[in-house]
C-alpha cells in the first residue's frame, strides 16, 4: 500500500521536480516505479527476516517487526502533515500493525504456557493422566 501511495504521489512528475524534491538519484535509478528500499536507499533483501526454528525466538522477532512497522508508519504520517488522502491509509496500516502485535503477543503467551507444562513420561506410563486415566499429553 505504501508503494502505491508513493507511486500515486510521484506519477507524472518531471525529472526536474524529482530533483527539486531530493529524489534525483532515486529517479535516475527507478524513474517513478516503486523499488523496495529503506529510506536511506538500501535495497530490500532477506537479511531482515529472522527465523531461528524456535517458536519463542520467532515470535519475539515478529513482535519487534510489528513495532518497527508501526513506528515507520507514525514517521510517515508526521512527514505527510496535511494530506488526508495519504494519512488515512497510513493510519489504517499503523493500526493493523498494532493489532498484529497484539495477536503475536497472544500467540507468544500461548506457546510459553504450552512449553511450560511439564510432561514426564516413563516407559509406557504418563504421570499427566486425566480423570478417565487417559494420557493427555500427546
Amino acid at each position: 500500500m505504501v508503494g502505491t501511495i508513493v507511486h500515486q504521489l510521484t506519477d507524472g512528475i518531471t525529472a526536474e521536480e524529482a530533483e527539486k524534491a531530493g529524489l534525483g538519484a532515486y529517479y535516475t535509478d527507478h524513474g517513478v516505479d516503486v523499488y523496495p528500499s529503506a529510506a536511506a536507499g538500501y535495497p530490500f533483501d532477506a537479511n531482515c527476516l529472522a527465523c531461528k526454528g524456535d517458536p519463542i525466538a520467532n515470535l519475539q522477532e515478529d513482535l519487534a517487526a510489528e513495532q518497527k512497522a508501526r513506528a515507520t508508519y507514525e514517521k510517515l504520517i508526521n512527514l505527510c502533515k496535511d494530506n488526508p488522502d495519504v494519512i488515512d491509509p497510513l493510519r489504517y496500516l499503523r493500526e493493523r500493525e498494532v493489532v498484529h502485535f497484539q495477536r503475536f503477543g497472544e500467540a507468544l503467551r500461548g506457546v510459553q504456557d504450552k512449553l511450560a507444562e511439564r510432561r514426564i513420561h516413563t516407559i509406557g506410563n504418563c504421570i499427566n493422566r486425566n480423570k478417565e486415566n487417559n494420557c493427555d499429553c500427546l
